[in-house]
């Protein structure tokens, strides 16, 4: 047990290449201290162990790595149980009853004050952040893609735009982004564990965690203040990653097909679902355990309409 305020958390297979950058990026953070990492390295057949030590010796006491090494049997070698790994491993590193657990990638560059926007809004009365994700300007998208992402870009401001205006949070107020991902995540030690940790499955352990951590009390908001940058690349670790979804959409920009998405007019009835439901029994919560189990929204509106 240790009264240290925060862990970042790092899931890593075969990220010799991107680890030294992130570690490089969290040695430069604005806070005071050391700086806890819990490395967890699974099935890695590169020299990862070897980048991680010397990122330790290039940093020297600003950086308090923890590094554990799985080689995880195939049926548990995905990204639900290396996060989780990862997770439980910064868990007892931090005070049990307010220490914050930070999630984030091997192919992240966060900017300076990432750690200190997050404990900014933990303390502020938060319980789970969720940052934002940029694609790292050092690799810079085809003006193509580029031109896709700004579309996407405008297309979630507007979705936000309708909850906020239909449903409002009050402790999630406008202006603020929707990302939540492994990428960029602080959650609260206590509530981690309320919400029974990051489940082990194959893919989307992320949003699990928050729904579950949601379902459980906690307040989950956006600050615009908190962001990091991710890579760009279309080969990645994790099946169901950013990777993957970046490659899904470079092939539909190169094959000229259009991107749906839900329509506006659905967000609209969700939204005002979320409104009722939050009036009931269970509140939050209740909206928390209960959306899940929704019709999923159909996507039946071109990327590019006005709203």
């Amino acid at each position: 047990m240790t009264d240290a305020r925060f862990c970042v958390c790092v899931p890593a297979r075969d990220e010799a290449d991107r680890l030294p950058i992130l570690l490089d990026a969290l040695a430069r953070q604005d806070v005071d201290g050391p700086i806890r990492v819990s490395i967890l390295i699974n099935n890695t057949v590169d020299d990862s162990v070897a980048a991680v030590a010397r990122a330790q010796a290039a940093w020297g006491e600003r950086l308090h790595l923890a590094v554990a090494c799985h080689d995880l049997p195939p049926e548990r070698a995905h990204a639900g149980t290396a996060r989780r790994l990862a997770m439980e491993a910064g868990l007892a590193r931090i005070d049990p009853d307010r220490g914050v657990l930070i999630s984030t990638d091997a192919d992240t560059r966060p900017p300076s004050d990432w750690i200190s926007a997050m404990l900014r809004a933990i303390d502020a009365g938060l319980d789970i952040v969720g940052g934002r994700i940029v694609v790292d300007d050092a690799e810079p998208l085809a003006a193509a893609m580029d031109a896709m992402q700004v579309k996407l870009d405008r297309y979630w401001a507007c979705v936000r735009a309708i909850e906020d205006d239909i449903d409002p949070c009050r402790w999630d107020p406008a202006p603020r982004h929707g990302d939540h991902t492994g990428a960029s995540l602080a959650i609260l030690a206590p509530l981690y564990r309320a919400a029974g940790g990051v489940p082990a499955i194959p893919a989307g352990e992320d949003r699990a965690l928050v729904e579950a951590a949601v379902a459980a009390g906690g307040r989950l908001g956006h600050p615009i203040s908190v962001w990091t940058r991710v890579s760009a690349r279309t080969i990645g670790r994790a099946t169901g990653g950013m990777a993957d979804h970046m490659q899904a959409l470079s092939d539909r920009v190169a094959r000229g097909e259009s991107t749906f998405l839900p329509s506006f007019d659905q967000w609209r009835a969700r939204a005002a679902w979320r409104r009722m439901r939050r009036d009931q029994p269970g509140g939050d919560a209740g909206v928390a355990r209960d959306e899940p189990l929704l019709p999923p929204m159909r996507c039946d509106m071109p990327l590019g309409l006005d709203r």
